[in-house]
């Protein structure tokens, strides 16, 4: 799963111009999950009566399985689609742009400091970020952002797929924790597990301390997300593992995330982006923005969990659930 190395939070946006951050992709949880090349991935019908569309994927699981449920909702529409993977943001944002790509899959303040740094120079994400908790702001930040670059962000929805922090069950039942907060107020000292970067990050050891009062002890360098950071957790090595919010195995090691009470992170909100000219017609609006107001969370988690844990094609469980959510008339 490339997204099992997420950018810590939107202020690395401004590394993924330089280096292949993943927010499953390099080094961090990300949802630029780059490091590829592009290849058509699978086709949702031809000679569509509106015309034709290539919907972007960043090659990682949930990546996958969005840009199949864009493709399927808009071949519903009555548009000829086309999934293109290309897992590098570098890479699809400026295909995007020459309308080689119509329509991308995308994380709200990740792309916004993406963007930043692109227009406004590599340092900008981190001297003056223009993503925060806010996410009615920074959707209008980045769609500032977007417009001169012939893009538009449309309206995000309640899924979110941002960095978190997960204990083990057993340590949040016996000390009383669900939220951050309650880490804090508790006084214990946690040793994360994370990528090494960790120890420097706002939105990772400092932002806990800053926001929360967390003594953090120290950083276990096993990466983020990876089943080496969390089964320390489960063993009890280490006390605190950062993840993802749409993390689908996070069961399976008998760990449960604490509430982000305080929100230390960026609002990284699902959301469509669209090429203005090519794509930028109220009916491609319309069709996404059911499937953006349908999608929750918890869907991201599932529908994450069918590919990752049951491999299930990501089609297969983007049409599943389409039905089940009545978002198909066909």
């Amino acid at each position: 799963m490339t997204k099992t190395t997420r950018v810590l939070g939107a202020s690395l946006g401004a590394l993924a111009l330089t280096v292949s951050l993943a927010a499953c992709g390099g080094d961090s949880l990300e949802k630029s999950k780059d490091g590829g090349s592009a290849a058509p991935e699978s086709s949702s019908g031809s000679g569509g009566a509106k015309g034709s569309l290539v919907i972007g994927a960043a090659g990682f699981t949930e990546s996958n399985v969005l840009a199949e449920l864009y493709a399927q909702v808009l071949k519903d529409a009555g548009y000829s689609t086309s999934v293109k993977t290309v897992n590098n943001r570098e890479l699809y944002e400026p295909s995007l742009e020459k309308g080689e790509i119509d329509v991308v899959p995308e994380y709200a303040a990740t792309l916004a400091e993406f963007l930043n740094a692109k227009v406004n120079g590599a340092k900008a994400p981190e001297e003056k970020p223009v993503a925060s908790s806010d996410v009615a702001a920074t959707v209008a930040a980045l769609d500032k952002l977007a417009g001169p670059l012939g893009l538009k962000a449309l309206p995000a929805g309640a899924a979110v797929d941002q960095n978190a922090f997960a204990v083990s069950r057993e340590f949040a039942e016996k000390n009383n924790l669900k939220t951050l907060s309650d880490l804090g107020k508790s006084g214990l000292k946690v040793k994360v597990a994370a990528g090494d970067e960790c120890s420097v990050r706002p939105f990772c050891a400092p932002g806990l301390t800053k926001t929360y009062g967390i003594q953090v002890s120290g950083i276990d360098p096993k990466g983020v997300g990876t089943p080496q950071a969390k089964q320390a957790v489960k063993d009890g090595a280490d006390q605190l593992v950062l993840t993802t919010t749409t993390d689908a195995t996070l069961d399976s090691y008998g760990l449960v995330l604490l509430d982000d009470d305080k929100k230390l992170q960026n609002a990284d909100n699902v959301l469509p982006v669209v090429n203005a000219k090519d794509a930028g017609a109220p009916e491609v609006a319309a069709a996404l923005d059911k499937l953006t107001k349908a999608l929750t969370t918890a869907d991201l988690v599932d529908l994450n969990r069918k590919v990752d844990a049951e491999r299930a094609k990501p089609a297969d469980v983007a049409k599943a659930y389409l039905e089940s959510k009545g978002l198909l008339k066909k």
